[in-house]
């Protein structure tokens, strides 16, 4: 028996929060499990050939982890195909929903879509509860008089907006990845910095330099990070000399400093990164 809430959730920002809450209030009143049912990669990823640039907020572990954060009892990642995408909405919630996690009860978002037909929130509502599933409906959240979406969300971070974007998400935006081997330029003027490998489909925010926080291994630091030209992302560790060469890194963007620059000399470059370390040091 279980409380279920269905859709891709992307970052789980501040409007998905009221869903979250919402279900995992719900789910213990009725002495339910509340669970998350999310889908991978994202749909427009397979059905839309023009999105095969689309980045995203959160890997599915990223996601599961958030969730897990906000008190929910399970999360199930399905994955999503054209053939599942051609289910309609009564074969979703009869055959998964209901059928394979015992759902009772479903939260349904202010644009909350189900199946492949273009179903209005009240028809989906008719549909389930024909079949013994009661809907509960919750409304948009706006933060600084604008919906909340992750569209927007991602817009923010292209931009560079790294501080509004943390706003909508109620927490930074963050990029975890394994050290890998870089140029080493950085360790040659007093910068060595931390190449990340990433995930492919994780959105990296605009070209610039950052003030980022820094997470290894249970120790937390702050550091610059400059996201270059392709989406390299290097951070150098503020008060930090340690080979961490195929760790896991986690870093949080708290706020843009510039753009990013070229150089003509090294020289140039290492005026510009003293710099930069003396202004960022300034916001800690």
């Amino acid at each position: 028996m279980a409380v279920v809430a269905t859709g891709f959730f992307d970052g789980v920002h501040i409007g998905h929060r009221l869903v979250l809450e919402s279900l995992v209030s719900i789910a213990k009143e009725r002495g339910e499990e509340s669970v998350v049912l999310s889908f991978w990669p994202h749909p427009r990823i397979v059905l839309q050939d023009d999105a095969i640039g689309l980045r995203l907020l959160n890997t599915p572990e990223e996601k599961k982890e958030l969730l897990a954060s906000l008190g929910v009892d399970r999360v199930e990642i399905i994955p999503f195909t054209k053939e599942f995408s051609m289910l309609g909405a009564e074969e979703y919630l009869r055959d998964w929903v209901k059928g394979r996690f015992g759902g009772t009860a479903m939260l349904l978002g202010y644009d909350n879509r189900i199946g492949h037909e273009p179903l209005t929130p009240v028809q989906t509502q008719e549909i389930a509860a024909r079949l013994g599933i009661e809907v509960i409906r919750t409304d948009k959240v706006s933060s600084v008089g604008i919906a909340v979406s992750s569209t927007k969300i991602r817009a923010a971070l292209a931009a560079g907006d790294v501080e509004l974007a943390s706003k909508f998400l109620c927490y930074p935006y963050t990029i975890a990845g394994e050290v890998v081997h870089g140029k080493k330029l950085g360790r040659t003027i007093g910068y060595p910095t931390a190449n990340l490998f990433t995930d492919p489909l994780k959105l990296v925010p605009a070209e610039g330099v950052y003030l980022s926080k820094v997470h290894l291994d249970g120790r937390d630091f702050h550091g610059m990070t400059n996201i270059a030209y392709g989406g390299l992302i290097e951070t150098h560790i503020f008060d930090f000399d340690e080979d961490i060469y195929g760790r896991t890194l986690r870093v949080d963007f708290l706020s843009r400093l510039r753009g990013e620059k070229t150089f003509a000399t090294l020289d140039e470059l290492k005026a510009q990164l003293t710099e930069d370390e003396m202004a960022l040091r300034a916001l800690i």
